[in-house]
């Protein structure tokens, strides 16, 4: 197995690296938007002239740049980017943008459809007012309640040959970088400065997408951090496959490193490595809900520390969470199965899980080098599981807290693991490790006790 998961993903990295490193482009003339008549003074809307600057740049194609100059703030709606340009931030240069619904074409601030060799870089940032999109803070649910309307930053849909390096991102009122049916894409040095309070201010969501390769970020928002999906669209976009993520730095509200929960296609060839994740919900998650596949994923030298949120908030502190849990009852519910997780540490507050269900087992997991340390340490209740999204199961479900829970799994492998118990160990920790309704557990050189001896073993396996 061991050995399988070597080659496979030797091969897949190699291919992405030989893509991104493909992706540059040398610039062919400089088109500067203040020369197209754009004010820089965060106050004139400057979309029109911007706008006209981009049209003919890439009428000059060759990678023309656009240069959006140093030490201005410029006023934007909706910018359309097309193909064989490069749209540079120069230094500070920072998009503000518009609060104005009536000002945008779509509701998406840099979009763009269908267009190949683009780059996106700079080191200026693109800032969208998040908290002026906000109805209203929560002090009970400690969230902030969006209005009923919008925008995503960036939308990028079947984009070839997509690179996005060094630009900033901050106070995303929604998703911050969604790219739907792209290819050969890299996204490098990016840093995503969102306010942890705000729902739904994603990361990266590379979405349907192929051959991606996200590294160097550095990425603090509410909502998951880095996750691959498949979302349901009226349009065939494909799987999500051949995907690489390393070496970022990540904060969250939700999902460190995450696929789903959106998983109407096959999501497949996913490497999640050298990564720390400073804060989360849930460190490494995978949820499948809908009729897609997931397999050959990995996780690798990952550290981590998931803890308890306000109620609002998915997740309930999972260290690692796999779960195969169909949204409604009528759903056709896929797979989850080879999935390798290596090298992994964290601290959290609730256990690892590998949950299928008797509609979806999980098949083939192995975790090796994964040492965790269980504790509670936030005000918030715990004593439970959630399986949310779900409409076929109870969402949040009244449980013990083993260190390692298995259900409805077939061939889970756990070598040199371990499970350590913090200082406050509440009466509901249970089991270092508790299978249900599983087969083919095997256990090499396994560390760690009970929680609490009297109540429970160390090791409880209910075999089929």
């Amino acid at each position: 197995m061991n050995k399988s998961f070597e080659n496979i993903f030797l091969a897949l990295i190699l291919m992405i690296l030989g893509v991104s490193s493909g992706n540059a482009q040398k610039a062919f003339k400089v088109v500067d938007v203040m020369k197209y008549g754009a004010k820089g003074d965060g106050k004139t809307l400057d979309t029109e002239a911007i706008q006209k600057a981009i049209d003919d740049a890439a009428k000059l194609g060759k990678g023309t740049k656009i240069l959006v100059p140093t030490n201005h703030q410029y006023l934007i709606s909706t910018l359309v980017l097309k193909s064989n340009i490069e749209f540079f931030l120069e230094g500070n240069a920072q998009l503000l943008v518009s609060t104005n619904k009536e000002d945008y074409s779509v509701e998406g601030s840099l979009i763009a459809n269908d267009v190949e060799n683009l780059k996106i870089s700079g080191t200026g940032s693109i800032n969208g007012r998040a908290l002026e999109f906000m109805k209203n803070y929560d002090e009970v649910k400690e969230i902030w309640m969006p209005k009923e309307w919008r925008p995503k930053l960036f939308i990028l849909t079947k984009c070839r040959n997509l690179e996005i390096t060094n630009i900033t991102i901050e106070k995303a009122p929604s998703w911050s970088l969604h790219m739907l049916g792209c290819e050969n894409v890299l996204i490098d040095g990016v840093k995503i400065k969102n306010n942890l309070d705000v729902p739904n201010c994603d990361g990266i969501d590379p979405d349907h997408c192929r051959n991606v390769e996200i590294r160097n970020c550095e990425i603090s928002c509410g909502d998951d951090a880095i996750v691959v999906k498949t979302t349901q669209m009226d349009k065939n976009y494909g799987p999500s496959a051949n995907i690489w993520v390393h070496d970022c730095q990540l904060e969250t509200q939700d999902s460190g490193v995450k696929i789903g929960t959106e998983t109407t296609q096959d999501i497949y060839n996913i490497v999640f490595e050298r990564c720390e994740i400073k804060t989360s919900c849930r460190g490494l998650t995978i949820q499948l809900r809908d009729e897609g596949n997931v397999y050959n994923i990995v996780f690798k030298d990952i550290n981590f520390t998931s803890r308890y949120h306000s109620n609002p908030w998915w997740g309930r502190g999972e260290a690692i969470s796999l779960t195969a849990i169909p949204r409604n009852p009528e759903t056709k519910i896929g797979k989850i199965q080879t999935v390798l997780i290596e090298n992994v540490k964290g601290i959290a507050e609730n256990s690892i899980r590998i949950n299928g269900t008797k509609e979806s087992r999980i098949t083939d997991i192995r975790l090796q080098n994964v040492n965790v340390t269980l504790n509670r340490w936030t005000k918030y209740p715990g004593n439970v599981f959630d399986n949310k999204p779900t409409k076929a199961y109870e969402p949040i479900e009244k449980h013990d807290t083993p260190g390692i829970s298995i259900r409805f799994s077939d061939r889970v492998v756990l070598e040199n693991c371990s499970i350590a118990w913090g200082n406050t160990i509440p009466d509901y920790f249970s089991n270092a490790i508790q299978a249900i309704e599983s087969t083919g557990i095997e256990i090499i050189n396994f560390k760690g006790e009970s929680a609490n001896p009297a109540k429970y073993k160390a090791i409880e396996i209910n075999k089929l």
